[in-house]
């Protein structure tokens, strides 16, 4: 994917979908950017939008499409689905969106494309999934943005607590991004001091460390509950991982990865950090954890198995 043009193809102008289009001209990312969704009027006036910004940025081809334009994509990512409403959880929203899903990725594949898979839809840990099942790409094509969202979010709350940049925390969300994911407190640094070490030379405990964890975890709830959605952030982390697989970066970020043993897991797509360049996940990471993450770890595998076995099987059935 080092060759001098790059093509993305945009499925679901939502919200994030939008926002992450923005986001690509901002960063002046790929030189092509084709936008597919149902509202084809959306997506030209979108397309129109987008392009006057690409003034101020850089050269940009920015279109409205049908599937047949990814044929030659190198990058396809999907935000297409339900939104999470108020009261819902991401997890609610799984045979909805399955059928979504599986209404995308055929025309995409049928197309002839190549490339790789982004998913973000929601749940998106079980759509990642579903996404590689339907498309019998190899796994390591298909990519989820996985926890990256709520690593974020983790590392903003803690550069609040400690009062440094966001920039020089290194902490993990991992395992689903919904309800069951965790903080990988015992293997976070900030400016290469172990959290647990810093929390302790300035009289910050455990039990606080938990509640910015659960705050975390919730924060999504708030922002939706505030305004609807949430877009910028995610839209943003999709750009990160997009640039990591344009750029070839080999950029250890925390994506929806799939497990081949990794934390004793096998066919599922989880949150952990994991190595990301042209060829998408090219090396997962296993973490270490202590005892009270490795069994958040397991507990979350296990709803996110549950679900997405059922879910499939009702799609077949």
């Amino acid at each position: 994917m080092s060759k001098t043009h790059q093509k993305v193809v945009l499925v679901g102008d939502g919200a994030v979908g939008s926002s992450y289009a923005f986001s690509m001209v901002q960063q002046g990312l790929a030189q092509e950017f084709a936008i597919i969704d149902l509202n084809k009027k959306r997506t030209e006036g979108d397309a129109l939008d987008l392009e006057d910004a690409t003034a101020f940025t850089a050269p940009k081809l920015v279109y409205g499409a049908d599937y047949d334009t990814c044929k030659d994509a190198d990058l396809v990512v999907i935000t297409a689905g339900a939104p999470q409403k108020p009261g819902e959880t991401r997890l609610d929203l799984v045979d909805k969106n399955l059928k979504i899903i599986k209404s995308v990725v055929e025309p995409v594949v049928k197309a002839g494309f190549q490339g790789i898979f982004l998913v973000a839809a929601n749940p998106v840990d079980i759509l990642t999934y579903a996404v590689q099942k339907f498309s019998g790409f190899p796994r390591n094509k298909v990519v989820g943005s996985g926890t990256s969202l709520d690593s974020a979010r983790l590392r903003v709350a803690l550069s609040k607590k400690f009062n440094v940049s966001p920039l020089d925390v290194n902490a993990n969300m991992m395992a689903e991004h919904g309800d069951t994911e965790f903080a990988a407190f015992s293997s976070a640094t900030i400016g290469g001091l172990p959290l647990y070490d810093l929390a302790e030379a300035k009289g910050i405990s455990k039990e606080e460390l938990y509640q910015l964890e659960d705050d975390v975890r919730n924060k999504a709830y708030t922002i939706i509950n505030s305004k609807g959605a949430t877009f910028y952030g995610v839209a943003t982390a999709l750009m990160r991982i997009s640039r990591a697989i344009l750029r070839d970066e080999n950029a250890v970020l925390p994506v929806g990865a799939p497990m081949s043993g990794e934390y004793g897991l096998k066919d599922i797509y989880i949150g952990t950090p994991a190595v990301v360049n042209a060829n998408g996940i090219a090396e997962v990471l296993e973490v270490p954890l202590d005892e009270r993450e490795a069994k958040a770890m397991a507990d979350s595998a296990k709803t996110l198995e549950e679900i997405a076995k059922n879910g499939m099987a009702k799609l077949q059935g």
